[in-house]
């Protein structure tokens, strides 16, 4: 669907995307006049849940922006992908941006908004340069900016770089960052349909959620729904990394089982066993290969299974792999990347990452365990944004599914994979798309 046919060399283009059936829903829309109201009630119908992460009903989100409010209106896009095991929005705009842009034009229509910004993570600046330039042929066409197609409809939509902090894939610091401040989340409430960008009413959704919308309106809410399963509409694109043979981005189905999605990516590398799976990113609860195998890619099987689909980046490894290792290096990253504005997250995360090093260096004490899940308890739900559950649930999850690993390292000071296997195996959060 939404990188269909975006395997040439031109495919960004905007003749390209027109061939397509580009900017069709948008022509559609400003020549009928379409209610907004109507659009709003297809994107309910079809259940498009943000691709971000959350899962949230598009279309209730979109209902929150008011109406009335008598000043200016913003919509903004978060492409600061910047999780690990996460690549597929930047593909979106590196091979579909008119999608995105369109989307985007048909949500400003829909919620009565003058000017939208599309921030884009810092550490893709070749993404941001071709987001800039499909900007630029769109406004020529007259697609974007003032009386659209000839209407009185006026959209203006600017590529903002970030600086590639992971912070800033939080909704509200992201506004903090378009404003020029630094970016660091905000208290919530007011939400940003009441208070957000500027102090302004503002809707934010992610760049798949927004890519999505031109396909939706032009296939019908129910039809999308129908290629997905009951409260998970639609098809989902999911980054596989990892211990595979063929990593990349598989645009599915959601309800698709989960050992389909593996055949997808050639399965595990080397023919090993598959030990564990991280569905939705480095952030969401780990899962072993037993539970993910009864698993379908979608927001509730996952759920049920006590992880969360999230972004849809899935991490695959293998028996190779070291599980001590693996969460030192997550816990790492959410040490370096928090902002430092919440105690509990500030010295929370630093706790976290090193006693895990410690354990993984051989230097474990009998109470470590018992010293990690008390930390991430004081850590979870006491944070200003979610961060500090995001460096907690890894933790949580590889101790719950993994404790023998931990306490054969902490009772033998060495590790239960043996180097040389673990040389066998590559690196988890390598992948050719990034």
């Amino acid at each position: 669907m939404i990188l269909a046919g975006c395997d040439g060399d031109r495919t960004w283009r905007l003749q390209d995307y027109v061939a397509r059936g580009g900017y069709s829903a948008l022509r559609k829309i400003v020549a009928d006049k379409t209610p907004q109201d109507n659009i709003i009630a297809e994107l309910k119908a079809s259940v498009l849940r943000g691709r971000g992460g959350a899962g949230f009903p598009t279309g209730l989100k979109w209902s929150f922006m008011p109406r009335s409010f008598p000043g200016d209106k913003y919509l903004a896009c978060n492409s600061d992908e910047g999780e690990p095991g996460t690549f597929k929005d930047r593909d979106i705009l590196r091979y579909n941006p008119h999608a995105v842009i369109e989307g985007m034009a048909i949500a400003a229509y829909a919620m009565g908004a003058a000017r939208g910004y599309n921030y884009i993570h810092g550490e893709i600046f070749e993404i941001y340069q071709r987001f800039e330039e499909a900007l630029a042929e769109a406004r020529e066409a007259k697609l974007i900016g003032r009386n659209i197609l000839g209407s009185d409809f006026s959209f203006e939509l600017f590529a903002h770089h970030g600086y590639g902090a992971y912070i800033c894939g939080e909704e509200t610091a992201l506004l903090e960052s378009i404003e020029g401040k630094k970016g660091q989340p905000r208290f919530k409430p007011p939400f940003p349909a009441s208070y957000g960008l500027y102090g302004k009413p503002t809707t934010i959704n992610n760049t798949e959620t927004f890519a999505s919308v031109p396909f939706i309106l032009n296939m019908g809410g129910e039809a999308f729904l129908n290629l997905g399963k009951p409260n998970n509409g639609g098809m989902k694109l999911f980054s596989v990394s990892g211990h595979v043979n063929r990593p990349g981005n598989y645009e599915i189905p959601l309800g698709t089982p989960f050992s389909e999605l593996l055949e997808m990516a050639g399965g595990v590398r080397g023919g090993r066993k598959l030990k564990a799976v991280i569905p939705g990113g480095s952030s969401a609860p780990v899962l072993p290969a037993d539970v993910i195998m009864g698993c379908t890619m979608d927001y509730d099987s996952i759920s049920k299974a006590g992880s969360m689909l999230g972004s849809g980046a899935v991490i695959v490894m293998d028996e190779t792999t070291c599980m001590v290792k693996a969460l030192e290096r997550l816990s790492y990253f959410y040490y370096e990347e928090s902002c430092g504005q919440c105690t509990p997250c500030r010295e929370g995360t630093g706790w976290l990452y090193k006693v895990v090093h410690r354990i993984e260096h051989g230097e474990g004490r009998p109470d470590d365990l018992d010293l990690l899940n008390s930390v991430t308890g004081n850590i979870m739900g006491r944070t200003i944004c979610a961060l500090g559950d995001a460096a907690s649930m890894p933790v949580q999850s590889f101790i719950k599914h993994f404790a023998s690993e931990f306490e054969y390292h902490i009772e033998n000071k060495k590790c239960l994979v043996p180097p040389e296997v673990q040389h066998a195996g590559s690196n988890i959060y390598v992948s050719p798309s990034c």
